[in-house]
């Protein structure tokens, strides 16, 4: 039986049948798959339930949170600035943020934040749902925080505190927010891209409702530093789907959390990074070749501060080829992935922008993705 609605270009038939295979081999809930190539869409599929308990059927409107996928459409949206000339990536951030170099804070760069090399992947100050939701409060917090380690000598997933930092610079450099900005200037020059670093309520009807999959690792305890990262300091529950202020909160999804608290289609985020690297049926690309080869420069990777080493590599705020993680094109292919396995990536040698979303939470670089990945790349030959 096939599991899915939607259509794919006949070249690229492996992708639907790899997508199809993944509802029939995984704990597939409801999901869906994006591809551009060249800058035309040549795959669009969706299938399953967007919500459990109604059995409401996932559609081709459906949106669904994307946590860490959210660091995409902020990177790119640092890149844009840099290439517009208005952001120095390797300048202080003190340049545009003055309050910003207390604590020895003086030397770090946009990009030493992007490649999660600052010293900050967590506050010490515990925050309020609502003070996280007032954004100034965090602001106030990373000003006040003082580094981990001595910057730029190793590395540690920056989590939320990801996009709160870069995405005041973005706030000093142009008077937006992150999430504005990106509408603003992105999303909606793009044709309304279903990207949302705040979800407004109109978007509520077509959101799906997030499950958890079986055997799913447990986060360490309050204290541990990867905790700390996750949830900032126990304000944002993890998992917590359906607790108050959890994942499925429509509270939560309203305010701006840049580091992790996207909501996307698979078009949307397809079609973002389509638009950075080849340009949409033939407008022009939304980052220069000079930008993406200074985007995927490496920058981190191996074992970092909690010392272990999953695997991953890092440019400028974006994943990069990562063979034990996330495989993909090769050297200019970037990306970010979500925690619940949902990933969306560009590349502009292979001329590719891909998602896939997904409610039933199994992993960060979990097969679901890898697999469409791979039918992509065996399309394009």
């Amino acid at each position: 039986m096939q599991h899915y609605q939607g259509w794919a270009d006949e070249r690229f038939g492996a992708v639907a049948d790899a997508f199809d295979r993944n509802f029939a081999e995984f704990p597939e809930l409801g999901a869906a798959v994006t591809v551009f190539a060249g800058g035309r869409k040549v795959v669009e599929l969706w299938g399953g339930t967007a919500d459990e308990r109604t059995g409401r059927a996932w559609s081709q409107d459906t949106v669904v949170p994307v946590f860490s996928c959210a660091k995409g459409p902020v990177s790119i949206s640092a890149h844009l600035l840099a290439q517009q000339g208005r952001l120095d990536l390797d300048a202080p951030i003190a340049r545009y943020w003055p309050e910003f170099a207390r604590h020895g804070k003086q030397d770090i760069t946009t990009r030493m934040i992007l490649g999660h090399r600052a010293g900050l992947p967590a506050l010490d100050a515990v925050l309020s749902f609502e003070e996280i939701a007032a954004w100034t409060p965090v602001i106030r917090a990373i000003e006040e925080q003082p580094p981990l380690w001595e910057p730029g000598t190793t590395y540690e997933y920056h989590g939320h505190v990801f996009g709160f930092a870069v995405g005041e610079v973005i706030r000093r450099v142009t008077g937006l927010t992150p999430g504005a900005f990106f509408r603003k200037e992105i999303a909606e020059p793009l044709g309304g891209l279903p990207v949302w670093l705040g979800l407004p309520d109109t978007e509520l009807p077509d959101l799906a409702r997030l499950v958890e999959a079986d055997g799913r690792r447990p986060m360490p305890g309050p204290e541990h530093l990867l905790t700390r990262i996750v949830t900032m300091n126990g304000a944002l529950v993890f998992p917590g789907l359906d607790v108050p202020h959890g994942w499925n909160d429509p509270a939560l999804h309203a305010i701006e959390l840049p580091g992790a608290g996207a909501v996307a289609s698979a078009t949307g985020l397809a079609g973002l990074y389509a638009a950075a690297v080849t340009g949409i049926d033939g407008g022009e690309r939304l980052l220069s070749h000079d930008t993406v080869t200074d985007a995927v420069r490496e920058v981190s990777s191996g074992a970092g501060f909690l010392g272990f080493d999953m695997g991953a590599r890092w440019g400028s705020g974006v994943l990069l080829d990562s063979l034990a993680f996330r495989p993909l094109y090769g050297s200019r292919s970037f990306g970010n992935d979500g925690a619940g396995g949902q990933f969306a990536f560009g590349d502009d040698e292979f001329g590719v922008g891909f998602a896939y979303v997904a409610n039933r939470m199994i992993g960060h670089g979990d097969a679901r993705a890898t697999r469409l990945v791979e039918a992509v790349r065996g399309c394009l030959g």
